[in-house]
């Protein structure tokens, strides 16, 4: 939905500082571990409810996503770098989505099981088709040059953004937010699914 929107206009900004990183000698990768520790300290935060704090490591984290792209498209995008951006941003969605079970187990465990339930869906519906989509050298370029292919969806990451944004700056509202998100992620899931089936079949 959004994505496309986003990239076109963070793309200029991001390659500029792109370069400036990249003279200093300072690998993609680099960005990417600093990024998620940077994203995981919201489980601490989110504990003691520290709302504020939690969204400032999410903005962060999301800030060092764009960043650790742009830079591997100066240096040459890498299989590793494509591994640990997928694999760490999965791991920190789902973990952001845990400290809000920290934070108040009671009122907010089901509907944050429910919530990473879907990112089930969405996460191996998107994986598994790359995997195909490799094999059967299939590319879109529509999202950038990346290191997977990207198959798009109703909840994708400009929507998941918003998502963690709008729990922080609204976490008496979680139960409601992650329930809603979650249908979406399951459209998004149902969706790539069929789409899937009918490209592969």
């Amino acid at each position: 939905m959004f994505d496309p929107f986003f990239i076109k206009q963070l793309k200029s900004p991001l390659q500029t500082l792109a370069w400036r990183i990249n003279a200093m000698g300072i690998r993609a990768n680099q960005i990417t571990f600093f990024g998620f520790f940077v994203g995981m300290m919201s489980l601490p935060a989110l504990y003691y409810q520290a709302y504020g704090l939690a969204l400032l490591c999410i903005v962060i984290n999301r800030l060092m996503d764009g960043l650790d792209g742009a830079v591997a498209r100066v240096q040459g995008p890498t299989d590793l770098g494509g591994y640990l951006d997928i694999t760490l941003d999965f791991i920190f969605y789902s973990g952001v989505v845990f400290g809000f079970v920290l934070a108040n187990p009671e009122a907010n465990a089901v509907a944050a099981a429910f919530l990473i339930f879907a990112f089930m869906g969405t996460g191996s519906s998107f994986l598994a088709f790359a995997i195909m989509a490799e094999k059967r050298n299939i590319e879109r370029l529509e999202y950038g040059h990346k290191s997977l292919y990207f198959l798009g969806g109703l909840a994708e990451g400009a929507e998941t953004i918003g998502f963690l944004v709008l729990i922080c700056l609204l976490p008496s509202y979680f139960v409601e937010l992650a329930y809603v998100f979650g249908l979406v992620c399951w459209v998004t899931t149902v969706t790539r699914v069929y789409a899937a089936y009918q490209t592969l079949k």
